[in-house]
């Protein structure tokens, strides 16, 4: 509005010819009155319009004071009808601009020339506040885009965030269960070895240290993961199908007979699904040494062309023992499943024992990449 006093003010202080109408305070200040109704503009454009009409159509009949080169308050006026207005109230608005329009060169100069500029300047009016009210809808469309891509981004993370907490919630409950499971059964044992076979006892305490060595460094490498500068966490492999030989050698100081099997064409595979069969290996024996009350466990690798099968079956107590609950096997499942595999648990050859077999994709591409 101040543009607008400032630009309808010029014509009342430059030097102007003694034969035009004089520049009088009445007609400076209803002049002023035509202005006015601009700081509702935004909030009641429609009413705003009328004011303007009404005020200017005032100074017109009434006074014979200095012109303006333009319309400007009813132009603005027209701009913010075009820009906030809906369509309907835009072409009643136009239909009432356009007989103002003609009013007032009828009242003017009734030229035909003056009726043509009227209309282009009021027509441009309007075509500025429809490009505007387009620009501030695609503005607002691309602020709503970037906004719904930031929340999308934003639970991306958080999933992964969950996803990463469950795996290592995962691989700290296999570290945890199998260690302690083993060194609880060497732990009981030891007393039992120290009265009738000492050299055993010293074996045993030594599985014991040895296991809770094994345990500590893989939980020191785990837990460096969760770390604020990654950086600066310890990076080393995770145990693979090379480290079930001494996983086993671990699970047989507890007293329990393991043998190991591999079929079928022995070959390299991608470090996550090496890491996979190593956790479900440990996993199966952690709940044999547990729960099953076995004496012997048989663990098998068959390698087919496009799968790897795991089987682990003990001669413990069966289905009917605890072996087939908790999170151990609910963390062997999703294993399975983030490999492309599945998961079967279940009675052992002519139903006695329990054997866990689990199929995870080993294809050749999958391998090579």
């Amino acid at each position: 509005m101040l543009l607008v006093q400032v630009a309808t003010t010029i014509p009342f202080v430059v030097p102007r010819d003694p034969e035009e109408s004089p520049a009088s305070w009445p007609a400076y200040l209803l002049t002023t009155l035509v202005n006015v109704p601009l700081v509702w503009r935004r909030r009641a454009p429609v009413w705003v319009m009328f004011g303007v009409i009404a005020a200017g159509s005032l100074y017109r009949l009434s006074l014979d004071g200095p012109g303006q080169p333009l319309p400007y308050a009813a132009l603005i006026a027209v701009y913010t009808i075009a820009l906030i207005c809906a369509p309907r109230v835009r072409l009643v608005m136009g239909v009432v601009v356009a007989a103002a329009i003609l009013g007032s060169v009828a009242l003017n100069t009734t030229t035909a020339k003056e009726l043509l500029f009227s209309l282009f300047v009021f027509g441009a009016a309007v075509a500025l506040g429809r490009l505007q009210a387009t620009r501030q809808a695609y503005t607002a469309a691309v602020e709503d885009r970037a906004a719904q891509l930031e929340r999308a981004n934003r639970i991306e993370a958080e999933q992964a965030a969950a996803r990463e907490r469950a795996r290592i919630a995962r691989e700290m409950h296999d570290i945890l269960s199998h260690s302690v499971s083993i060194m609880i059964v060497q732990a009981e044992a030891g007393p039992v070895a120290v009265r009738r076979a000492p050299a055993r006892a010293e074996a045993a305490f030594e599985a014991i240290a040895e296991t809770g060595r094994d345990a500590m460094a893989q939980l020191r490498t785990m837990l460096g993961v969760l770390r604020a500068a990654e950086a600066e966490a310890p990076r080393a492999p995770q145990p693979g199908t090379g480290a079930l030989p001494a996983l086993l050698d671990r699970v047989r100081a507890s007293g329990l007979r393991v043998s190991y099997e591999r079929s079928g064409e022995v070959r390299e595979l991608p470090a996550a699904l090496e890491a996979t069969v190593h956790r479900v290996v440990q996993e199966a024996l952690t709940n044999v040494v547990k729960h099953a009350g076995a004496a012997a466990v048989d663990v098998r690798l068959e390698y087919g062309p496009r799968a790897l099968t795991v089987t682990v079956t003990d001669d413990g107590k069966g289905p009917g023992g605890e072996s087939g609950g908790g999170h151990g096997l609910i963390g062997i499942r999703e294993r399975a499943a983030a490999h492309g595999g599945t998961a079967w648990t279940g009675p052992g050859p002519d139903g006695r024992g329990y054997s866990v077999r689990v199929v995870l994709v080993a294809s050749p591409q999958e391998v090579g990449s």
